[in-house]
């Protein structure tokens, strides 16, 4: 199966998506081209990252992602293709790359320039044909040779110790609900069974299922289905009523002996 994924930045109010939709489908009419969003905000990386990372695993092993962030700033080395838990992923090497997994990939490309024309839209001119190419059966090496290191941004990590996480927000979400990058396996391991989570001016000693399972108004706190920790306030949006945002901390304090 011919299977594409479509990420950027680009919206969904102009010629962009279609175009670039438009250049794979000349390439191989029989391509499938799904899109995972047009609305990652403007050139934000880490956005994009947190999205992919979240969902990339739930296509067949051996899909073929293109992503088209921030790609004509002048912070992209070049353009690359990876290979990562046996999906393909095709981009700028601008470290968005790099943001999705701990650990490097196994395979890492460089695209020729043979392959490249200066262009004010590299994802049509670029990476969708690489991408529409290597889902139709070419190799990633066949457009480059390998690149020894990706350019690399490095995500915010947890302080964990027996008596405290401190963590940050990744992600406001659509209904301003803030997911952290506190993972329930490090939680499970250190909870004593008494704890308090901290942020803004709330504190919270109690997990719950789900957001309704508190009052309209009340502030909720429980580890979603990616498995990390998310909070908000049931029907209110909580980055604003909180106060937080991207890269807010977030801390659980444990009550020892």
């Amino acid at each position: 199966m011919a299977l594409v994924t479509f990420i950027s930045d680009f919206g969904d109010r102009d010629y962009y998506v279609p175009a670039v939709k438009a250049r794979m489908l000349s390439i191989n009419p029989q391509l499938n081209i799904i899109d995972i969003t047009h609305n990652v905000e403007p050139y934000d990386i880490a956005h994009a990252a947190f999205v992919l990372r979240s969902v990339y695993k739930e296509f067949p092993k051996g899909t073929v992602h293109l992503v088209a962030i921030n790609s004509t700033s002048n912070l992209t080395d070049g353009f690359i293709g990876i290979k990562l838990e046996e999906h393909i992923f095709v981009g700028p090497n601008n470290g968005v790359l790099s943001m999705l997994a701990d650990y490097d990939p196994g395979i890492v490309v460089q695209f020729a320039d043979i392959h490249l024309k200066n262009s004010t839209f590299p994802a049509k001119e670029i990476l969708g044909p690489i991408a529409a190419k290597v889902a139709s059966g070419a190799a990633i090496h066949d457009f480059g040779g390998p690149l020894q290191k990706i350019k690399k941004m490095l995500p915010r990590q947890i302080k964990a110790t027996k008596k405290q996480i401190v963590g940050h927000v990744l992600r406001v979400d659509n209904y301003g609900n803030l997911i952290t990058n506190i993972p329930k396996e490090v939680f499970d391991k250190l909870n004593p069974g008494k704890f308090k989570i901290e942020f803004s001016r709330e504190s919270l000693n109690k997990l719950q299922k789900s957001y309704d399972k508190v009052e309209p108004g009340d502030c909720f706190a429980f580890f979603n289905s990616l498995d990390y920790l998310e909070i908000g306030i049931n029907h209110g949006h909580g980055a604003e009523l909180l106060g937080l945002r991207y890269d807010s901390p977030v801390t659980i304090n444990f009550e020892t002996e």
